[in-house]
């Protein structure tokens, strides 16, 4: 009973990380390797690999609930041409995670094994954290070309999708390096963002049911902890992502480039010298 309460307390506090970060462009994936070697592990080390993606589908649902209308093709209300720009927002969403997906189908094993500890992610952090305050400095208003999700370009949804391929290495952030590639390509902030939440979808669904393919069924103890982390996640994830568009509307993303920064050094140090 005392290692089921305990296990509860760390997918809580797991699911809590994972609703925050996966939003904000500061690495979920990033955070859940750094607070896992705090607070240990649930079940297994393979238990545990599974579980940092598969959580994510509970922070995906909270983007289907949030913006349900404008991804719904079928809407009574909607026009014939709203219709029309919905199926084409999600081709441009399809068409933009291919490269991402054959890259992470390829691939994913030998991320796992290689790449997954908290030297690279701290790496990743800082040097992303500098590309967020360097981009942001240097953008201008002209080149900001465009403001409008449903008239985004065929070619420049698929260059942010190019983007999202960086985000295989862990402390990277898949929002951050895809909202980086929107800025670079000329988006606006919110546009970069909205359509950062939309390639989740089918890129975090399918990595999600591939490591459950590999994992193999759950225990039944171990699908309770995925299903209150899920459940946690979805309910940190809405908030979470009501604060970034409100936030980016009046702010840039420079804060959050200062943050990683930070939290690398941080994390660089911990346990290179004091672990």
């Amino acid at each position: 009973m005392i290692v089921f309460f305990h296990d509860l307390i760390r997918t809580l506090i797991l699911g809590i990380v994972e609703g925050i970060t996966e939003w904000l462009p500061i690495s979920s994936t990033g955070h859940l390797i750094i607070v896992e070697e705090l607070i240990g592990y649930i079940s297994s080390d393979r238990f545990m690999e599974m579980f940092d993606v598969v959580i994510q589908l509970g922070a995906i649902l909270a983007v289907v609930v949030i913006y349900f209308n404008k991804l719904n093709p079928f809407g009574r209300k909607k026009t014939q041409n709203e219709k029309m720009d919905t199926i084409n927002l999600w081709l441009k969403v399809i068409i933009a995670c291919i490269p991402a997906a054959v890259i992470g189908l390829l691939f994913d094993d030998l991320l796992d094994t290689y790449l997954f500890n908290p030297y690279v992610v701290s790496v990743a952090l800082i040097v992303y954290g500098v590309a967020f305050i360097v981009i942001e400095n240097h953008r201008r208003k002209e080149d900001i070309k465009h403001k409008n999700l449903d008239k985004l370009p065929l070619k420049t949804a698929v260059g942010i999708g190019l983007f999202q391929i960086l985000a295989l290495v862990p402390g990277t952030s898949r929002s951050g390096s895809t909202i980086i590639g929107g800025l670079l390509l000329g988006t606006s902030r919110y546009v970069a963002t909205e359509f950062t939440f939309f390639l989740a979808i089918p890129i975090m669904f399918g990595a999600s049911f591939l490591k459950l393919f590999k994992f193999g069924f759950p225990s039944f103890y171990e699908l309770v902890m995925l299903i209150v982390g899920m459940g946690v996640s979805f309910v940190v994830s809405v908030l979470a992502i009501k604060f970034l568009l409100s936030y980016i509307k009046r702010n840039s993303f420079k804060i959050f480039g200062y943050y990683r920064i930070a939290l690398g050094l941080l994390v660089l140090v911990y346990f290179a010298f004091m672990r």
